[in-house]
């Protein structure tokens, strides 16, 4: 290439925050929880926006992500205490986090800590049964979501290579109500252990990702129900271009998500209720290097094309990411 594209070392895209657009009743991570929900959602760590930074100092990370999904009329799924079926849902959420590396390097790894928040919009419609028989109910939702933690994120480098150690940790600090068909928080913890490993090559532009986490949830104690645990898989390829005075991405990301634990307690009406969705899409992205600092922005669009026991969709993500 006539121009090198910068070793870009952005945060991590927050799967564990972005999910949070889902912490609203279910807008799409897997039927095979609660809601049909959980705390991470595909597309969320996958990319070379989402490799853990590096260079001590801060990154600010502000995200969109939009969601838009249903469930067949036959399907019931279990949401808030209840059981609906025929479920559709229709969610935004914008999220505001923030990553930390320092200049130590502990295990010979760079480390980093941080946080993201999100706000949530969601509307939920589904058929309940009542005394009086089937009725059709809508609900909107709209409030602070659950935070994420970012207590450890750990990344070593060699060459080209970068692997990868992060716990991400979902607090339930958004409002819930049990009945409630959209809420704007899940209402249980989420320890989500995530390896990565990833390639960028910085002479020729090339570079590729895997991401591999696993999804351990406690009990909703309203509801007495307890998600299965959520094994997640994602993977990118993509190549950077010189355009205008930075670099143009052109790729495309791939996404396994497979809930391998039953769900478990009194609120788990249906027994085990496992489910998995996998899908793949086109990722395009534009890093600007600006002396020491770097932004990145991001578009991924991920249809999912093979569903089992969830709402099936479409995730829409643009992420930004800036450097100091």
């Amino acid at each position: 290439m006539a121009n090198h594209p910068p070793h870009v070392r952005p945060s991590i895209a927050p799967p564990w925050a972005l999910a949070l657009i889902l912490a609203l009743g279910c807008p799409g991570a897997a039927l095979a929880a609660e809601g049909g929900v959980g705390h991470y959602l595909p597309g969320g760590m996958a990319t070379l926006i989402d490799r853990p930074p590096t260079k001590p100092g801060w990154v600010v990370e502000p995200i969109y992500l939009h969601y838009e999904g249903s469930a067949a009329a036959s399907r019931a799924i279990p949401i808030a205490g209840t059981l609906a079926a025929g479920l559709t849902a229709d969610s935004d959420a914008l999220l505001l986090g923030g990553l930390y590396t320092f200049a130590q390097t502990p295990l010979g790894a760079h480390y980093s800590l941080g946080a993201y928040l999100p706000y949530v919009w969601a509307t939920v419609e589904a058929q309940l049964d009542t005394p009086l028989g089937a009725v059709r109910r809508r609900d909107r939702a709209a409030g602070v979501g659950d935070l994420t933690l970012i207590p450890v994120m750990l990344a070593w480098e060699t060459g080209f290579w970068q692997v990868s150690a992060t716990l991400p940790v979902y607090a339930p600090t958004g409002e819930y109500r049990k009945g409630r068909l959209a809420n704007p928080g899940l209402n249980y913890w989420t320890f989500d252990p995530t390896l990565g490993v990833s390639y960028n090559n910085d002479k020729n532009g090339f570079n590729a990702a895997l991401y591999l986490g696993l999804g351990m949830n406690t009990e909703n104690p309203d509801t007495r129900y307890r998600s299965g645990s959520t094994l997640h898989l994602d993977g990118s390829i993509q190549q950077l271009l010189p355009v205008g005075t930075g670099f143009l991405g052109i790729g495309a990301e791939a996404f396994y998500l497979d809930q391998v634990t039953a769900d478990s307690g009194q609120g788990a009406r249906l027994g085990d209720f496992q489910g998995r969705t996998a899908g793949i899409g086109p990722v395009l992205s534009y890093v600007l290097p600006r002396g020491t600092k770097t932004f990145v922005a991001e578009l991924r669009w991920l249809p999912e094309l093979d569903v089992s026991n969830r709402l099936k969709g479409d995730y829409v993500w643009l992420k930004l990411v800036m450097q100091f």
